[in-house]
């Protein structure tokens, strides 16, 4: 199986980089990882609301540009649906056995995703009501999809 993750702008802290490497590490054994990073655009507070929609458009435009023909697309979305890891886990066995071997994620920017990106999914998928850093949300998703591949492999995780 392939995962791809599209992720709007830079993971710098080395205490995020260093988990996000010891997911990857853990996950070499379940599927080919791919992370593809796409330059944020610069979002001052005082944007007006046209400007915020330019802001995500453009990082929009770079998301799908990064995006596998053949990938079965899961957008990050705070509005999304919500599921236990257990559901998530069946969820990648139902989009491997019925739909493709290919899954991209997509982690928006500060903003949150374009319209585009929101069309294109073909899952709209919550972690939480919160709202967490880009960064931070690379480690929770790939914390989860280890834990997915633990689950649907019956081997033991953390519950």
């Amino acid at each position: 199986m392939n995962i791809t993750i599209v992720a709007v702008g830079k993971v710098k802290e080395r205490y995020f980089t260093s988990a996000i490497e010891e997911y990857a590490k853990r996950l070499s054994r379940y599927c080919k990882l791919h992370i593809i990073e796409v330059k944020d655009e610069r979002a001052p507070e005082s944007l007006s609301h046209k400007e915020e929609l330019q802001v995500k458009d453009v990082e929009g435009e770079r998301i799908l540009s990064k995006l596998p023909a053949d990938a079965y697309v899961i957008a990050l979305e705070r509005k999304g649906v919500k599921m236990t890891s257990e559901a998530f886990a069946n969820k990648i066995v139902d989009i491997q056995t019925y739909n493709s071997s290919h899954i991209a994620f997509v982690i928006g920017g500060s903003l949150g995703l374009s319209n585009a990106v929101r069309r294109k999914a073909d899952l709209e998928l919550s972690f939480s009501s919160f709202t967490f850093p880009h960064q931070m949300m690379r480690v929770i998703l790939l914390e989860q999809i280890y834990r997915a591949f633990r689950i649907n492999n019956n081997e033991p995780y953390h519950k």
